[in-house]
């Protein structure tokens, strides 16, 4: 068999769909047996594959490195643990089988249920520590799932999930619980979001591939981009400030969609910072040299270059003709705005950060809006201050829906610093065109159905009161009149006429829907109309009577006979059924009843 990268594109393309098609149906056929394993069970595979592949993060973290040329592999290793350990830590005492919650006093009872197959997006920049992640929190909410990995990092998430899916089957997982693509092309992902076995996308990418995500026709999680400001408020500790955005800003060369883009600084204190900055690393290019890294760093449509993402501030620096000195861990361009003039100004998945001087917080609160407005709505940003009220005024005014204090924005949007859910899909909220603005987790993968007891009783309804909402008002009052209180003798609401009962069908008649029914569906007495008399039936003869009820498999054999199906108000369609006969216009509509 021919290597996958040998195969031309269109059989690749064909190959990748039929790929999708397969995995879909086979982890479809693993959801039903999944959703009847009970807590225990659940909790004993979850536990197995966290187990199992926490022993080979450093070897993944090293894989993932060297085929996407991305990241640290010390940063990458401790993704991982972070995935495997952390991550499993956090969803381990969850219940997600059976009652999860009772409210006593409301009396509801609340049960969970899996949303069903999670089709799951894995990125280049965090490959393993992304699947390890995506893995868990789909068995541990019962959901089987696909994984469609980046092209250019399809082995490394291949041997995660492969380590994963072998301890899964010796704990007790159905087969078919995770499955992956092995030839991924972009035409495959989209089957695969768009299969009808597929109940949710996790979508962890570029805007584009978050955009057709959510344009599958499914209910999606996807994460938009970053570009993440880091403010440094004159209260700060200056210090600690400078250590913690450099630290964030280097994890993994900046891989992380929540890493700081941009640095604001409160006047009084620039001085001091950019010395500290200095002291730390950093390098403060000039005009020349920022206009050199934006051409090659850059893209026309606004995008870093692939070729310098997750790279090291000197491999950059030397690749465009910077010339740093030895020790130089960030790169940082004195910007006087934001847009498309600045063009270092977008999100930067590498070393590099913009940098911008304001005379107060207050101006420090505009600036950081608008670098969110510049390809950050709704993610994370950072606040360095030891006043709780700017902090609190930050809070509520940023478009972020993480704001982490004192602490790098990297490392504390994901949950490692910081008491947020641990996760590696943050979503964005309605500012970045998202479902949702939670750190996602195995409680996104449920739905919850609720058992309601009564606990006030429905109120009989007076002739001048609509049922259900209280009775008049007394008189000249503000109080309703209590239904207890009403005078013996109001009368009573009348009561409905008795409904005639029904007479039996006879039985000629009964016999002869059935005939008519079954003939529309192509049966006699006897077995299968022969396809010539199908065919030949005429029109009026098969419009005789509306089918009762219509599935996918029913207009598929009408089209393949040249068949129309008559249906009525009272006919019960599929909906796959329905998409698929209005789109062939196979249905007859029988007259409506007035």
């Amino acid at each position: 068999m021919a290597a996958p990268d040998s195969i031309p594109s269109s059989e690749k393309d064909l190959t990748s769909i039929a790929e999708a098609r397969a995995l879909a149906r086979h982890a479809k056929q693993a959801q039903a047996r999944l959703a009847e394993l009970s807590q225990e069970q659940i909790d004993a595979i979850v536990t197995a594959v966290a187990d199992a592949v926490t022993p080979h993060a450093d070897a993944l973290a090293r894989l993932a490195v060297e085929e996407t040329g991305y990241g640290v592999v010390a940063d990458k290793l401790q993704k991982n643990l972070f995935a495997s350990r952390r991550v499993y830590e956090f969803i381990r005492p969850i219940r997600t089988v059976g009652v999860v919650n009772r409210i006593e006093d409301r009396k509801i009872v609340e049960i969970a249920e899996p949303f069903g197959v999670v089709a799951a997006v894995v990125p280049s920049t965090n490959p393993t520590s992304t699947a390890i992640y995506k893995v868990l929190i789909a068995l541990k909410a019962r959901c089987a799932i696909v994984i469609s990995p980046h092209p250019s990092a399809v082995r490394c998430i291949t041997r995660t999930v492969e380590i994963m899916a072998e301890a899964a089957a010796r704990a007790g997982a159905p087969d078919g619980s995770i499955g992956w693509m092995k030839t991924v092309t972009l035409e495959g992902t989209q089957e695969l979001m768009k299969h009808r076995d597929v109940a949710v996308i996790l979508a962890t990418g570029g805007m584009g591939l978050v955009r057709a995500a959510y344009s599958a026709g499914k209910p999606a999680y996807g994460v938009g981009p970053g570009n993440a400001p880091a403010f440094i408020e004159r209260s700060a500790d200056v210090p600690k400030a400078v250590r913690d955005i450099i630290t964030g800003k280097t994890f993994d060369n900046g891989v992380l969609c929540s890493s700081e883009n941009s640095v604001v600084v409160d006047e009084p204190i620039a001085e001091e910072a950019r010395r500290t900055f200095v002291a730390e690393g950093a390098y403060f290019m000039n005009s020349a040299e920022m206009e050199r890294l934006a051409k090659a760093f850059v893209t026309p449509q606004r995008l870093p270059n692939p070729a310098l993402v997750g790279k090291s501030a000197r491999h950059i620096a030397d690749a465009v003709g910077i010339h740093a000195p030895e020790g130089t861990r960030v790169l940082i361009a004195p910007l006087a705005g934001v847009g498309r003039d600045y063009p270092l100004s977008i999100e930067k998945l590498a070393p590099i950060l913009s940098w911008y001087v304001v005379k107060d917080w207050r101006e420090g609160c505009e600036r950081c809006i608008q670098v969110l407005r510049y390809g950050g709505m709704g993610h994370t940003m950072s606040i360095h201050s030891k006043n709780d009220e700017v902090i609190l005024q930050f809070g509520l005014r940023k478009p972020a829906f993480r704001i982490v204090v004192n602490t790098p924005t990297t490392h504390g949007s994901i949950g490692l610093t910081t008491g947020l859910d641990p996760a590696m899909t943050l979503g964005c909220g309605g500012w970045g065109g998202n479902i949702t603005s939670d750190n996602i987790s195995p409680r996104h993968l449920l739905n919850i159905k609720r058992l309601a007891y009564e606990v006030r009783p429905a109120q009989r309804s007076s002739p001048d009161v609509g049922a259900g909402f209280p009775g008049p008002r007394e008189a000249g009052g503000s109080r309703p009149v209590d239904s207890r209180l009403k005078p013996a003798s109001t009368p009573s609401l009348p009561q409905p006429p008795a409904r005639p009962v029904a007479e039996g069908i006879p039985v000629q008649a009964l016999a002869a829907r059935i005939d008519s029914f079954l003939a529309s569906r192509g049966y006699v007495q006897g077995g299968e109309l022969p396809s010539s008399e199908v065919t030949a039936r005429p029109p009026a003869q098969a419009a005789e009577a509306a089918v009762g009820f219509v599935c996918e498999e029913d207009v598929r054999l009408a089209l393949r006979s040249g068949r129309k199906l008559v249906i009525d108000e009272k006919t019960i369609v599929t909906p796959a059924a329905r998409d698929l006969g209005e789109e062939n216009r196979v249905f007859i509509q029988a007259g409506w009843k007035s």
